[in-house]
């Protein structure tokens, strides 16, 4: 009976330490990734061992979105808890407002050493005051950094390059494109399946990596004192597969959390979730209030707070939901191949999402979607074949104004924005779209106009047919190095 007090005495001992202990965080982040292209999604093609187990140990956030569709604005809404227009940084290749704090800058504040490991793509450096990791596959500086001082809690990132296009990594001998089952989104031909397979074969080879870093933690015997999250990022440069685009393909994200003794093993909530959730969620397990921070940089009626807010009463099981919408928007302007402005808008409830086309009267095209063998092979068969030629025509124009019922039409293909009986659902939530917008400072067709001012130096001229007086020359899916998105 004593002995049983006693172990009793030290596992509440231990628990109450645990509960003041400040976690160390490792945030893993993949490159162009589409939710469901994972094992643990439910895609039985795809070898994902490392991250299938991780699912089992930790909690899956099934309904978390990216504000943004290409890496640069999704990367800065994940650091600063901060929409993109927002803070300014909302065309690729893009910065935010000087002045800006990024959750490095408020955890280095709160007494965190802070790291970034291999892709950046985020700016000023003032904003985002990380000691930086060369190298994606070496992680002996990775294992020195998470070593180096016990008593001191950190903040990685591991930021890995796959699966992002050109897809030349990986085991590519686990998959032979004819026995692929290609997502009804795509269209099936062969030149999709051969693209399909070196693209799974980039995820597995992400897999390994993330089993790498796992390791790390058990190495260093660290691994019940670190939050790991794991984030797929926004969808794959397929066409509709889709980054480039705001349908769930490319706003919703694959996202797990491992907390030991915080998060529940194997649980799974269905809770509506942000990127911008991310830095008041991280915060609030340090044992900082998110409330009290300044993010240095004012929504249009002057408040400087998070656009996010925590979710950790989600991971811990305490509550059950965090948001009732949320919202995502997309640039053309900068983006490699552009020739005329195409922004989109969207919110989305649980069950519903409404699309706003900016400037429909215009031609969508950007060299990942519209150039390269890819788009030429499904043009090619769609000569014969009018449900697929119609599929083709919409990935350059699409109406004003695009509705859909997720819980019935889960890839979004039938637009149902004049449909009497959804009346209702589109104001509602048009009256949100329109409350989010004015909240960011959005003007719209006109925010999208000077977007090239918010990327890099040199960005804007390279990026910007306007501003070189031509149109862009086409480019092959492939060809293009990892970083020109």
């Amino acid at each position: 009976m004593v002995k049983g007090l006693l172990t009793l005495s030290l596992l509440l001992a231990a628990t109450a330490r645990a509960a003041i202990q400040r976690p160390n965080f490792l945030l893993i982040i993949a490159d162009d990734l589409t939710w469901s292209d994972l094992g643990y999604e439910g895609n039985r093609d795809i070898r994902t061992p490392h991250l299938d187990r991780l699912r089992t140990e930790g909690m899956h956030l099934t309904r978390m979105f990216t504000p943004a569709t290409t890496c640069s604005p999704t990367r800065h809404a994940l650091y600063t808890g901060l929409y993109p227009v927002r803070s300014g940084a909302y065309p690729n290749h893009t910065r935010v407002y000087d002045g800006t704090a990024s959750m490095f800058t408020q955890l280095k504040t709160a007494g965190y050493r802070v790291a970034l490991q291999n892709k950046e793509h985020v700016g000023p450096k003032a904003s985002f005051p990380y000691e930086y990791i060369a190298g994606a596959d070496d992680l002996t500086p990775t294992s020195a950094f998470i070593r180096r001082d016990p008593k001191q809690p950190w903040l990685l990132v591991y930021a890995s390059n796959d699966p992002h296009s050109p897809w030349t990594r990986g085991p590519r001998e686990l998959y032979n494109p004819a026995k692929l089952a290609v997502p009804p989104y795509l269209h099936d031909n062969a030149e999709t399946r051969r693209q399909l397979a070196a693209y799974y074969a980039e995820i597995s080879m992400l897999d390994t990596l993330v089993g790498n870093l796992l390791k790390l933690l058990d190495d260093a015997r660290q691994r019940e004192d670190t939050l790991v999250m794991f984030v797929s990022e926004q969808g794959s440069s397929f066409p509709y597969g889709g980054k480039w685009s705001v349908y769930d393909t490319g706003i919703r994200a694959s996202a797990l959390v491992r907390w030991p003794g915080r998060v529940q093993p194997g649980s799974t909530s269905d809770a509506l979730v942000q990127y911008v959730d991310v830095p008041p969620t991280f915060l609030e397990a340090a044992g900082v209030d998110p409330a009290g921070i300044d993010t240095g940089c004012p929504d249009a009626a002057g408040a400087k707070g998070f656009d996010g807010r925590s979710f950790l009463d989600v991971l811990t099981g305490k509550a059950a939901r965090l948001r009732e919408v949320v919202f995502a928007q997309h640039t053309t302007v900068g983006i490699v191949g552009y020739r005329e402005p195409y922004p989109m808008r969207a919110v989305r409830d649980a069950r519903y999402k409404l699309i706003r086309n900016l400037a429909p009267e215009n031609r969508y095209h950007i060299s990942g979607i519209h150039d390269g063998e890819l788009l030429a092979s499904w043009q090619a068969d769609a000569a014969n074949d009018t449900a697929l030629a119609a599929r083709v025509a919409w990935l350059f124009k699409r109406p004003a104004v695009e509705l859909y019922d997720l819980e019935t039409d889960p890839y979004e293909l039938k637009n149902r924005a004049d449909d009497p009986a959804l009346a209702e659902t589109r104001r509602r939530l048009e009256l949100a779209l329109d409350a989010w917008m004015a909240q960011q400072g959005d003007k719209g067709l006109a925010t999208e106009r000077v977007a090239h001012t918010r990327q890099k130096p040199g960005k804007a001229e390279r990026n910007d047919p306007a501003a070189r007086g031509q149109a862009p020359a086409p480019q092959k899916m492939g060809q293009k190095k990892r970083k020109a998105e």
